[in-house]
């Protein structure tokens, strides 16, 4: 289904549906502060590899982010951040990065496989905020993209929907956003390194 859900004020109601097929482990389409991007509950492992097929991707070679709703959730997901660190992601989130850190014991195992970092994003967007701060968990970001190139970082949600309709159970429709997809800095060594400049200027 597609399911509209106004940016700035997410109605409980809906949010609530979201979680509802979150919880029984539906894969939805959903706005960010940078592009539209594929989650569900970390936890679920079944919803995690529906998404790694419609990537068209082996989880074991590929980095999945996780979306949280703050600081202090991302902490419950990696080992601990040095000073620096800290500073660094409180004056640049919420926003359009994802933080690359060194993951902890709770991040689950399919995760974890071949490497032991994980990227953390907190988006400057009400829709996924509040999606995590309802279901409680984290949900995987990755960005809307098709192999033929025609849907890669779409900014229209109903266009999505066509495409990728009968792959998904829902399709947020957050209205248009833009192309630039987040910032990726890599926080797991002594110097902060920007691996990919998306949208979003890294405030040092």
């Amino acid at each position: 289904m597609i399911l509209q859900i106004h940016p700035e004020n997410p109605n409980p109601r809906e949010i609530k549906k979201v979680i509802e097929y979150l919880k029984d482990g539906g894969v939805i389409v959903y706005p960010s502060d940078t592009v539209y991007g594929i989650g569900c509950d970390i936890f679920n492992k079944k919803a995690v590899e529906r998404v790694a097929k419609i990537k068209g991707i082996n989880i074991k070679k590929n980095n999945f982010s996780f979306i949280c709703s703050d600081l202090s959730h991302i902490s419950d997901f990696t080992k601990p951040i040095d000073n620096s660190t800290y500073k660094l992601m409180k004056r640049n989130l919420p926003g359009p990065f994802t933080f690359i850190l060194n993951a902890n014991n709770s991040v689950p195992k399919l995760f974890k496989i071949n490497k032991k970092t994980i990227g953390i994003r907190v988006p400057n967007h009400n829709i996924p905020l509040e999606i995590v701060s309802q279901l409680g968990n984290p949900i995987i970001t990755t960005s809307v993209k098709d192999d033929d190139k025609i849907l890669e970082h779409s900014t229209d949600p109903e266009l999505i929907y066509e495409k990728l309709k009968h792959l998904v159970d829902i399709v947020i429709d957050g209205g248009f956003i833009g192309v630039n997809p987040s910032t990726i800095v890599d926080c797991t060594t002594s110097d902060f390194e920007i691996i990919r400049q998306g949208k979003g200027d890294l405030i040092l």
